[in-house]
C-alpha cells in the first residue's frame, strides 16, 4: 500500500484489530480487551489519515490540508460526544471537549515541536497564521469563562437568564466566528496559511488529479473506520476507568480527548518530522479551534434537539487550564520557529495538567 507511506507500514498489520475489536463487542468480552484492541487499531488508520492529509496538503496548501485534516479527524470525536449526549452524559462531553483543546494546544503541538526538533536543530512557521489561531483560542476562553462566571454570580436565583439560554447566545457568536475564520483563512488571506513544503516537485495534471482523489477517497474511509473503532472504545472507557478507580473528569478531559483526536496526533508529529511545520501548527491548533468554535456550539445546538438543553458552565479548574494552555501557545507562537526544548516545555505542561486532573476529587 503506497498511499500508507514508509512510516507506517511496521504498523499496517494492527489493521486485522478492527475486525477483532468488533468481535469483542459482539460477544461482550471485558471491557479493558475491547479499550486495547480498539485504540490499537486506531493507529494505522491515524496514519492512514496523516499520509492521506500530507498528499492533499501537498496539492491544496497546508491551510486546507490542515483544514480537511481537523475536520475529518474530529467527525469521529462529534459522532461520539453526540451518543453521548443522548445518553445523557453531559458532563463527559463537555469535559472531552476541554480535554480536546488543552490535548491539541500542548499534547500534539509539544510532541510535533519535539519530533521535528530532534531532526531539525530550527523550524521556521508563519508567526501571523499561528497568532490568529492562538488569538481564537483566546476568544473561546472567554466563551468558557462569561457562562462559568454568570453562574457563580446568579446562583442565587438573580439572573434574568438561565445558564442553558446563556450558553445557547454564545454558541451562535461561537459558531459566526468560525463561519468567518474559515473565510479568513481559506479565502481571503489563504496565502498566510499556503505553507511550504520541502522538496516539492510539479507533476502532471492527471497524476495531480488522480493522486488528489486517491488521497480524499482514503482519507474518507479511514475516517468512517476510526469513528466505528472510537464509538467501541469510548464505549469500553468508562468500564475500564472504573475497574482503574480513574473519575470521570479524568476520562473526559484526559483519555476521551486523546482518543478522539487520534488522527491530529500522529499526523502533526509526522509532518513535522519532515519539517513541515506550518502544516503541523495548522493541524494541532486548527483542530483546537474547530473543537472550541464549531463541535462546542454543534453539541448545545443538537441537546436542544435531543430534548437535554446542554450549558457551557465548565468547572473553574478546566476554565483554568484551557486559558493557561491558551498563554502558552501565545508564549512559543509568537517568534514564529520551534526547537525541540519548546516541545518538552508544552509537554511537561500537559503532564502537570494529567496528574491534577487525576487528583481532581470526583
Amino acid at each position: 500500500m503506497r498511499v500508507a507511506g514508509r512510516e507506517i507500514r511496521p504498523f499496517l498489520f494492527l489493521l486485522v484489530l478492527v475486525p477483532i475489536s468488533i468481535a469483542l463487542r459482539v460477544f461482550h468480552a471485558p471491557a479493558p480487551w475491547v479499550f486495547a484492541a480498539s485504540a490499537l487499531a486506531i493507529v494505522p488508520l491515524a496514519g492512514l489519515m496523516g499520509e492521506a492529509t500530507e498528499r492533499l496538503s501537498e496539492r491544496l496548501g497546508a491551510g486546507v490540508g490542515g483544514f480537511l485534516n481537523a475536520t475529518f479527524g474530529n467527525a469521529a470525536e462529534l459522532i461520539i460526544a453526540l451518543m453521548a449526549l443522548r445518553r445523557g452524559m453531559t458532563e463527559v462531553v463537555k469535559a472531552s471537549l476541554t480535554g480536546s483543546i488543552i490535548g491539541n494546544t500542548l499534547l500534539v503541538l509539544g510532541a510535533a515541536f519535539l519530533a521535528g526538533g530532534l531532526r531539525y536543530p530550527r523550524q521556521l512557521f508563519n508567526a501571523a497564521a499561528a497568532g490568529l489561531g492562538s488569538t481564537l483560542l483566546a476568544l473561546s476562553v472567554i466563551g468558557l469563562v462569561v457562562p462559568a462566571l454568570y453562574h457563580g454570580f446568579t446562583r442565587g436565583g438573580h439572573g434574568t437568564l438561565h445558564p442553558q439560554e446563556l450558553s445557547l447566545a454564545i454558541a451562535v457568536v461561537l459558531f459566526v466566528v468560525y463561519a468567518l475564520s474559515l473565510v479568513f483563512s481559506l479565502r481571503t488571506h489563504q496565502h498566510l496559511f499556503a505553507g511550504r513544503v520541502p522538496g516539492a516537485t510539479g507533476g502532471g495534471h492527471a497524476a495531480t488529479a488522480w493522486n488528489r482523489r486517491r488521497a480524499f477517497a482514503t482519507l474518507l474511509a479511514a475516517t468512517a473506520v476510526v469513528a466505528v473503532e472510537s464509538e467501541l472504545l469510548v464505549g469500553a472507557v468508562e468500564a475500564t476507568a472504573r475497574q482503574f478507580g480513574l473519575t470521570e473528569v479524568f476520562v473526559g478531559v484526559i483519555l476521551v480527548a486523546i482518543i478522539g483526536n487520534a488522527a491530529e496526533h500522529s499526523t502533526a508529529i509526522l509532518v513535522a518530522m519532515k519539517n513541515r511545520m506550518d502544516l503541523a501548527l495548522n493541524i494541532a491548533i486548527g483542530s483546537s479551534i474547530q473543537v472550541a468554535l464549531f463541535i462546542a456550539p454543534v453539541l448545545v445546538f443538537a441537546s436542544y434537539a435531543f430534548g437535554r438543553p446542554m450549558d457551557l458552565v465548565f468547572t473553574p479548574f478546566e476554565v483554568l487550564a484551557v486559558g493557561m494552555a491558551t498563554l502558552v501557545l501565545n508564549l512559543v507562537a509568537q517568534d514564529g520557529e520551534s526547537h525541540w526544548m519548546e516541545g518538552v516545555l508544552l509537554l511537561a505542561v500537559y503532564v502537570i495538567f494529567g496528574v491534577a486532573f487525576y487528583y481532581l476529587p470526583a
